[in-house]
């Protein structure tokens, strides 16, 4: 059975329909003193495949509790899908005395399931955490859904580090070009700036793919910069729509054509399923 997080639901649903399995029933409640509690209202079945976006530190504890709801409830075998990784981006300690984040977190997942699949981490390193067996998952090639026609496509990533999302994305679209920006991030103040490619854009349609838009402001400042060489339209794609904040309106206010992301973050851009790469590998 697929057996969902509250923050997970939509994926979920979409990844029991591409797999025929049933949806399990679960109840999401809060104690007075805040801690929470997920539970199974209805499980069947020796394999189970627990799902969660864990987008905040709720949510990892959610995770942690269905994990040991299945297994109480006799599953012999579990599946762990994170459709977005929290923590991912913190891979390193960058001084003495900080954490490997996306390590601790991982060894805690480990504990209560067998495998792990997670889609589209920012560095499929993450994997190596693990305690089990964990693989990434590219659903890149969903963001060519939503697309509508485009004229003379450029598929542009915002850094190097993309340009692989950007190929996939145009391979599934069918046509089109790839490139990157440079960008390079100010540790001391946090400022990223992109520089632009030598990339033809005026009078084209761009597609900027990324794993993961967050605050906007790296995507706003290459709208502004395609806007002012002449690109017919700018669409902004990416796996986790996690658009914290005012990054939407950046987004709009920088002149942004559609915005388009899956559902591995559940928000009003979510125009695409990124279940279907994952049924791929269950």
């Amino acid at each position: 059975m697929i057996v969902s997080g509250s923050t997970a639901q939509a994926f979920a649903a979409a990844l029991a329909d591409a797999t025929g399995r049933d949806l399990a029933a679960v109840e999401y409640d809060r104690f007075p003193d805040g801690e929470l509690q997920a539970t199974l209202a209805e499980f069947t079945g020796e394999r189970a495949v627990v799902v969660g976006s864990t987008v905040s530190s709720d949510a990892h504890v959610e995770l942690l509790q269905l994990q040991d709801a299945v297994r109480e409830a006799g599953a012999s075998e579990v599946t762990t899908v994170l459709p977005y990784m929290g923590y991912a981006r913190q891979d390193r300690a960058f001084s003495a005395g900080e954490p490997v984040s996306a390590r601790a977190v991982a060894r805690a997942v480990s504990t209560g399931t067998d495998r792990v699949l997670t889609v589209n981490p920012h560095e499929t390193a993450v994997c190596d955490f693990f305690t089990v067996p964990a693989e990434p998952v590219d659903a890149a090639g969903r963001l060519a859904e939503p697309l509508p026609e485009l004229a003379d496509p450029l598929f542009l990533s915002p850094d190097e580090g993309a340009i692989d999302l950007a190929a996939t994305t145009r391979d599934a679209y069918g046509r089109g070009t790839t490139d990157y920006f440079e960008k390079e991030r100010d540790y001391d103040t946090g400022d990223v700036t992109v520089e632009p490619s030598d990339a033809a854009v005026a009078d084209r349609d761009v597609v900027l793919v990324d794993d993961i838009v967050a605050t906007g402001s790296t995507m706003s400042e290459a709208i502004a910069v395609l806007t002012d060489r002449g690109a017919a339209r700018v669409f902004v794609t990416c796996v986790h729509p996690m658009l914290a904040a005012d990054a939407r309106t950046k987004l709009e206010r920088a002149g942004t054509t559609a915005i388009f992301g899956t559902d591995t973050i559940e928000r009003p851009v979510s125009a695409v399923s990124a279940a279907p790469a994952v049924a791929d590998r269950l």
